[in-house]
């Protein structure tokens, strides 16, 4: 992860047909940019297993891109994830994002194990790194919402590195300090831990203050009056969440940040608008 920053999308299970196809369509138009890598989350409690299996192989399978598959300990028993490890191998997939994942009712809940499962994602690197996978993992430069302790979060990501992990990916922020607390703190304790920095472009103001809810990521006050000043035109909404970004990802390039990783939220027009203006393509 050397050079010009890395760029790399996300996107999420779609619910249905025409979700499907927007998700399909989003791809197509980001393909040409040749994003270092893509990824598929998890719902909250593993609700969407299945279809983050099936889509991750559909875009290995469709794109050629590499593809990043991400695996939760949630609802999963350990021979679960191996299976699932084997399907995404199988697949040509070489890479994971290996987390512990949401429970049902979002960040925010209590977690409740599963039987013959795990209950850290540390030990989840362990398993995929034993299986022969390369292991990403998440960082919370806003602090993981079930810790609020940041030297806890830091000794976390010290482990999963022990056990193998070989880089990183964030949460979405909105304030460059937040991230650079967060790397700094780790070059502190020796580590050369690649971070990536995730990226959300604002596009639509409830969606924002849901997921900011539901992570616990604060948005500043200046963000929040700019959004506020034009939530009535959704056109202005997503030129302003663009605007933000770009700032953002500047700031962060000047940092010699490794690579952005955008949560495109199944959407490529952002996207592609930000990776052009910050010069990443």
């Amino acid at each position: 992860m050397s050079g010009s920053p890395t760029f790399s999308v996300e996107f999420f299970p779609p619910k249905d047909l025409a979700g499907e196809e927007r998700l399909w369509a989003s791809l197509e138009a980001l393909v040409p940019l040749k994003p270092d890598f893509v990824s598929v989350t998890y719902g909250a409690g593993g609700s969407t297993r299945d279809r983050t299996i099936r889509i991750t192989r559909e875009i290995t399978k469709r794109t050629g891109l590499k593809t990043v598959a991400h695996l939760t300990c949630v609802g999963s028993t350990e021979d679960e994830l191996k299976a699932t490890l084997d399907s995404y191998r199988e697949a040509g997939i070489s890479s994971v994002l290996a987390l512990r994942g949401d429970p049902q009712g979002g960040p925010g809940s209590e977690w409740t194990s599963t039987p013959g499962g795990f209950d850290h994602a540390d030990q989840l690197v362990s398993l995929a790194i034993e299986m022969g996978f390369e292991v990403g993992v998440a960082a919370f430069p806003d602090v993981h919402p079930a810790s609020r302790d940041i030297e806890q979060d830091i000794s976390v990501l010290l482990e999963k590195q022990r056990r193998g992990a070989t880089f990183a990916t964030t949460q979405f922020f909105f304030d460059s300090r937040s991230y650079l607390g967060l790397t700094s703190r780790l070059k502190n304790v020796g580590s050369n831990l690649p971070v990536i920095a995730g990226v959300l472009p604002i596009t639509n103001v409830k969606q924002l203050e849901r997921m900011a809810s539901l992570s616990g990521t604060p948005i500043p006050s200046e963000i929040a009056d700019q959004i506020s000043r034009v939530e009535s035109d959704s056109d202005l909404v997503r030129q302003a969440g663009v605007s933000i970004a770009v700032s953002l990802c500047k700031e962060l390039i000047g940092n010699g940040v490794p690579g952005i990783h955008f949560y495109t939220m199944n959407s490529a027009t952002s996207t592609i608008e930000i990776v052009k203006r910050i010069g990443l393509r």
